[in-house]
């Protein structure tokens, strides 16, 4: 069975776990803390980050390839859009974009928030360059990409979380009311609790717990 190494709040293993639970794949998890990585996985994946999963002599160690892994293992919820016109290598293009853009834009700004820096704001100020573009995405239709939801929207949400998170009072009353709605729609469905389930450490005793393969918390 493949095995899933982990971190709880970590964007891009949750996006990870996100997609191994939409994709009805059941895999062994093992929850790790980053101060004491188990020799099993920096074996597999000396770089030592999360989220890695190996697949009997395979070892993928970047969340979107665990991602494209899983959904093309099983998508009942098309989030890969094959049903619609050929659209993967665009929706591709723009979580790279994202990433390029937002995520040094997001953790200039956590540490910002977290050091009391006299930057806070126009850390804040980048981000909303990106968000602001999610918010027209979503003016135009209930995902980022069209009407139906897709794996765009899956790798991005992490990360909207987080920064949602970084200064609360600010975020809810921030002039992006629909990327707020897309956000609580995820934050409150059963499929997010299910994901974000805290499972033992691993090491502590070495326990085989399962994860995913539940049909009737995917949404």
């Amino acid at each position: 069975m493949p095995i899933l190494y982990s971190l709880q709040h970590c964007p891009y293993a949750m996006r990870a776990r996100i997609a191994i639970f939409r994709s009805q794949q059941r895999v062994l998890i093992r929850a790790i803390k980053l101060n004491n990585k188990p020799e099993e996985m920096l074996l597999a994946s000396p770089k030592g980050s999360v989220p890695v999963l190996v697949v009997g002599q395979t070892v993928l160690e970047e969340s979107l390839e665990i991602m494209l892994w899983a959904l093309a293992q099983g998508d009942p919820d098309d989030l890969l859009n094959v049903i619609q016109p050929p659209s993967l290598p665009e929706m591709l293009g723009l979580i790279s974009q994202f990433e390029a853009e937002f995520v040094p834009a997001l953790e200039a700004y956590s540490c910002a928030k977290r050091y009391h820096d006299d930057n806070l704001e126009a850390c804040r100020q980048r981000c909303e360059i990106v968000l602001s573009t999610l918010e027209q995405r979503l003016s135009m239709h209930s995902f980022l990409f069209s009407e139906s939801e897709s794996i765009l929207d899956i790798a991005i949400m992490p990360f909207v979380r987080k920064f949602a998170r970084i200064e609360r009072q600010w975020y809810l009353q921030s002039p992006y009311p629909n990327l707020r709605r897309w956000l609580d729609s995820y934050l409150q469905s059963r499929m997010f609790s299910k994901v974000m389930a805290k499972h033992e450490l691993w090491l502590e005793n070495r326990l085989d717990l399962y994860f995913g393969d539940d049909i009737n918390a995917r949404r």
